[in-house]
């Protein structure tokens, strides 16, 4: 069993499928959880539902507030932050000769540029504990490609990337950035896929079936505990076999 009992963990993009999933699993290991989205009411559901929860609605588009964000967030948790896991983004998706110049600036700016201000910030605070985690949901179209997402694919693979380059900067400080890359989840964004192309993605899946919300939240909670204190600079994949590195 994970035991994060103390452990101060802000989770961003918490008011969604896999964001609640994450949320349920830290809380059964009894970890002082901030919970961050958009969606006040499905915060406001999470900190019914589960105790040692704490909510904070911020839109992470906002990259000038970053660094408050992540000051206020820490004042919540009690004046320290154990782990960050960056689980919020955006699709806008398009073929690349109609994609606009919007549609790419605002998927890279959420989902890359928002990941590396709430990185580097909680880093910061990372520093003066002299330990931490960092864990970053990413996408197996991020390795992969994939038609219309020149942004998203573009985005989660600079996410890799950049995850590496922190791990590197960081691991003499205790601190580990790892990033966690879901194949096709059962999620109300896969639920809006038509069925035939669906059957087409599950063919593809050696595993034969889209993966649950529960499979990210429990490879979270591992990269969250001392268990996995020698993995830094690592890409978890949890896709059923679709990608194998």
């Amino acid at each position: 069993m994970n035991d994060l009992k103390g452990k101060n963990i802000l989770v961003t993009g918490a008011s969604g499928g896999i964001g609640n999933a994450i949320i349920e699993k830290l809380s059964e290991t009894g970890a002082n959880i901030l919970a961050s989205g958009t969606k006040i009411d499905k915060l406001k559901e999470l900190k019914k539902n589960f105790d040692k929860i704490k909510i904070l609605n911020f839109d992470i588009s906002q990259s000038n507030k970053i660094e408050e964000f992540i000051e206020n967030a820490t004042k919540e948790l009690g004046g320290n932050l154990d782990c960050t896991i960056n689980n919020a983004g955006i699709t806008q998706d398009n073929l690349a000769i109609r994609m606009s110049l919007d549609e790419w600036q605002k998927v890279i700016d959420i989902n890359l540029t928002s990941t590396f201000l709430i990185s580097k910030f909680a880093i910061k605070k990372m520093l003066k504990n002299k330990s931490g985690k960092i864990i970053n949901i990413t996408s197996v179209v991020g390795h992969t490609g994939n038609l219309g997402q020149a942004n998203y694919t573009a985005s989660k693979a600079g996410i890799i990337a950049m995850s590496k380059s922190l791990a590197i900067e960081y691991a003499k400080k205790n601190i580990n950035v790892n990033c966690i890359s879901p194949g096709f989840i059962k999620t109300t964004m896969t639920d809006k896929i038509d069925d035939k192309f669906k059957e087409v993605i599950i063919s593809k899946i050696p595993s034969g079936r889209l993966g649950e919300p529960n499979d990210i939240a429990n490879a979270v909670v591992f990269l969250s505990s001392d268990q996995s204190n020698y993995i830094n600079g690592e890409t978890l994949h949890v896709n059923g076999g679709m990608y194998m590195a």
